[in-house]
């Protein structure tokens, strides 16, 4: 198990993936608090109040442009007025400071890169990586555009010629570049203060770097790119350490519901993770820390698009477009040539809608501008290809000698003369066969809106702003735009009935459609979203003081254990100390999880725990109870080799003091009628579930689905535990959900009440109980772990109080002080307890030795 003792896990793990060269540490330490700058590596305790926080911004590209000066050959920078990193500082207050860590769309010479760097800082914020050339390639170009880029955008590499398959070789570049985006961060952060905001999907794994250094870094992160479902994002090779990383965060952000049901569906199947609503917000356990999602799609920063549209430019250019189309209809699409763009699947479309509304030849236009390519290859190549084609076959099968139907723009096109085809155009579509967000359709809603300069170069200064859009339902931006022609790409029949209707829509229902649009697009601005963003990622990270930190997992399968201050690991000269110093104790213990794995087959107990059993409950100052909610046949069975052991059954229900003594029921009359009603409700349930099960015990019933689909497990187990809380609403019967099951018992019974009822018992026949323990490992123990405490802490008692050992099996919250890892250790602390009860007690060094060696 690894710890925060171990200085270079991340590294150790991967020796030889992270071998590039190191950048000099030329950037200042940021310090808020007294002392030297090493005392605050790692997960320090010292909070500084006095400190101004700040933001520091993590993306793929600093938001600058870049050029050499002619004359003097040096490197000129400038602000990227368009990077939505640099708008969405509009959400903060002026004197808020924001650091942006991120590479230049340029190469740097190595002799430059410090004059550079120190530049970059003092006149932008910015930090620059400088990743060498080779691992730029491999980490972006290949990595992420070749693998991941397809992946969450639903292509999978079936045959060589579609996709490159999974490389290695370039994952380990992408750890290693994520490695160098991680350091740079740290060399400018003060953990105890600032906010760490990542972006997108080239920078999944960062997190674990950062958490595993500072563990209560304020973490959020959010994804761009759409996010596949589990189908096709289980089919990742990385699949596990890229989940890790992102739950390494306080807060992810998505675009899209459907997103981050995908993410979370990832999470539950591969993971076993989880999530609930916790006061309207989606949040994840992991490992008793709280990971928060967040849904909100990034908006367009409306004081930047209305400074374009009032440009001088812009309204000659508007002017220009409509005396060049006079006369005819003009649809507008702006689109990067693009594989997922759906640009020939649109020209398509709008060639059947030619052929089928004859009417329309002569009077349409299609602009499609097309950006210049992301990414290259073959598929790109044949996108653009097909897309060439089908525009020469459009114009020459429906053009005129004075009418092109389809104008082609695949130049560089200002932001001007874009905002002027918005203005200008009746209708606009992004039909996208997969799309993280697109911004195209709300610049068009914004720009149709129109400025006092575009309305006097149409003409139309007192009239009301129409606009119609066409859009894909696989777009990002789609579910916010409710009154927008949403169509499914493939179907070109479809796709051209949608622009048919777009067109010929009367002019009072476009109003209403552009009115409801500009409203929602001119409010949930670039502002909105960001200012949203980081209020709840705030909030997420609110709490991180309030519990102590644990870090386990080599490599990228880093995570934090997150556990109260006063939770620790229950240790054996502790407990060995204690009960050598007591003359009556009571032990309780739990049967699975506890003795046996959860995932043991044979659920026999080892001879070891025969042993120790025995051994405990031959000495006459001891009490010991197993506490189960299995049935007592098959723990009578199993336990028979321990004559003076105590057994509780089904929760406590049935309950003997040893082998030979009768069975005793908690409740003197139980109505079990009940069961008749859950059994057939049940039965229904797995009959329609695959891999779940009905057990049905003397006393309760039981739903299993642990060997079932994991979302439509938990589904199920959902539906069916509202089922029986509602029939079952009169009868003296209660529903409980477990780990993976759900199980109706009766009324009053509780493993609480069973240690309770032992104890009181002990007590009443004139023995004062000095020594307690308990271990267990589910939900059902927090019960007895709360009974305990209450029955010793009743005022009415003699003092001292017993020493109390309330022990849970793994770190996670519970209501016990002391944790053991699994099993293992549970046996091992049974095993020196049983030889201190033994003829010939072994020393404590010795006991020492038997709980640290293997069993």
């Amino acid at each position: 198990m690894a710890s925060r003792s171990c200085a270079n896990l991340l590294d150790f793990a991967y020796e030889g993936l992270l071998d590039i060269p190191t950048t000099p540490r030329t950037l200042p330490r940021v310090i808020t608090v007294p002392g030297i700058i090493s005392d605050l590596d790692g997960d320090s305790d010292i909070s500084s109040s006095s400190c101004r926080e700040r933001m520091i911004i993590v993306s793929n590209f600093l938001p600058l442009h870049a050029q050499r000066d002619v004359d003097t050959a040096k490197w000129r920078f400038s602000l990227d007025e368009d990077s939505l990193y640099l708008q969405l500082k509009d959400s903060l207050s002026p004197e808020a400071e924001v650091i942006y860590v991120g590479s230049l769309k340029v190469d740097v010479d190595a002799s430059e890169q410090d004059e550079v760097a120190q530049s970059l800082l003092d006149n932008f914020n910015c930090v620059p990586t400088f990743l060498p050339h080779d691992l730029l390639e491999k980490s972006y170009h290949g990595f992420c555009k070749q693998q991941l880029w397809p992946l969450f955008h639903y292509m999978l590499p079936v045959c060589s010629d579609h996709g490159d398959r999974f490389d290695r070789h370039l994952w380990k570049a992408y750890v290693a570049a994520n490695k160098v985006f991680a350091d740079k961060v740290m060399e400018v952060i003060n953990p105890e203060d600032d906010y760490v905001w990542v972006h997108d999907y080239h920078l999944m794994v960062l997190p674990t770097f950062l958490r595993k250094n500072y563990n209560r870094v304020k973490l959020g992160f959010f994804l761009h790119s759409p996010f596949p479902s589990s189908e096709i994002y289980r089919t990742l090779p990385v699949r596990d350490e890229i989940l890790k990383g992102l739950l390494n965060c306080d807060l992810i952000g998505f675009q899209t519901f459907d997103y981050a049901r995908h993410f979370l569906s990832c999470c539950s199947r591969m993971l076993g993770l989880d999530y609930e609503s916790k006061r309207g917000h989606i949040a994840l356990d992991y490992f008793g820390r709280t990971v928060y999602i967040k849904i909100l799609p990034v908006g367009i920063h409306m004081g930047r698009l209305e400074s374009v549209m009032n440009l001088t430019a812009t309204s000659v250019r508007v002017k220009e477009i409509q005396e060049q189309f006079k006369g005819k209809k003009l649809i507008i699409g702006i689109d990067d040539m693009d594989i997922f763009k759906g640009i020939s699947l649109k020209l398509l479309a709008f060639e059947q809608l030619l052929y089928l509304h004859q009417e329309l030849q002569g009077k349409l236009v299609l602009v499609q501008i097309v950006n210049p390519a992301r990414s290259s290859g073959k598929d790109v190549e044949e996108t653009m290809n097909e897309t060439y084609r089908t525009a020469k076959r459009i114009n020459e099968v429906f053009g005129l000698p004075d009418y092109k139907p389809l104008i082609l723009i695949d130049r560089p096109v200002a932001r001007y003369e874009k905002t002027a085809y918005y203005a200008v155009a009746e209708c606009c579509i992004v039909n996208a066969v997969r799309d993280g967000m697109n911004l195209v359709p709300y610049k068009y809603v914004v720009c149709r809106q129109g400025s006092p300069g575009i309305d006097k170069a149409m003409g139309a200064v007192d009239e009301k702003r129409t606009s119609m859009l066409v859009v894909s339902e696989f777009v990002g931006c789609s579910p916010s735009l409710s009154g927008s022609i949403r169509v499914n790409p493939w179907d070109i029949d479809s796709v051209a009935e949608a622009l048919y209707s777009a067109l010929t829509m009367p002019d009072s229902e476009k109003r209403l459609r552009h009115e409801k649009h500009y409203q929602y697009v001119s409010s949930h601005d670039v502002a909105y979203w960001s200012r949203s963003f980081l209020h709840d990622l705030e909030r997420s990270c609110k709490d991180h003081y309030a519990k102590r930190y644990w870090g386990i997992g080599l490599g990228l399968g880093f995570r934090l254990v997150a556990l109260s201050p006063n939770f620790r690991k229950l240790a054996i000269d502790r407990i060995v100390s204690a009960y050598r110093m007591t003359s009556r104790r009571v032990i309780f213990l739990d049967y699975d999880g506890t003795l046996i794995p959860q995932t043991s087959i044979n659920m026999r107990p080892s001879a070891d725990v025969i042993d120790a059993l025995n051994t405990l409950c031959n000495d006459p100052n001891n009490t010991v109870f197993i506490v189960s909610g299995r049935g007592r046949s098959s723990l009578s069975e199993w336990l028979s080799p321990c004559e003076r052991l105590g057994i509780a059954a089904e929760h406590g229900y049935f309950v003997r003091w040893s082998r030979n003594s009768e069975w005793e029921c908690s409740l003197s009359s139980v109505d079990l009628e009940w069961k008749e009603i859950v059994e057939p409700v049940m039965k229904s349930y797995t009959e329609a579930t695959d891999g779940s099960s009905t057990e049905v015990k003397e006393t309760a019933v039981v739903w299993h689905h642990h060997d079932a689909d994991p979302d439509f497990g938990s589904c199920q187990a959902k539906e069916l535990l509202d089922h029986l809380e509602s029939v079952l609403a009169n009868e003296p019967a209660v529903v409980l959900k477990g780990q993976n099951i759900v199980e109706v018992k009766p009324q009053g019974i509780s493993k609480g009440l069973v240690a309770e009822k032992v104890l009181s018992t002990i007590r009443n026949g004139g023995m004062r109980p000095d020594f307690v323990m308990c271990i267990g490992d589910d939900k059902s123990d927090e019960d007895m772990f709360e009974g305990i405490i209450n029955t010793v802490s009743d005022a009415n008692l003699p003092t001292p109080p017993p020493e109390i050992f309330a022990c849970t099996v793994g770190r996670k919250p519970s209501k016990a002080k002391y944790y053991l890892d699994d099993v293992t250790d549970v046996v091992k602390l049974l095993r020196g307890l049983a030889n201190v009860s033994g003829p010939k007690p072994l020393q404590l060094s010795e006991l020492r030795v038997l709980f640290d060696s293997p069993s």
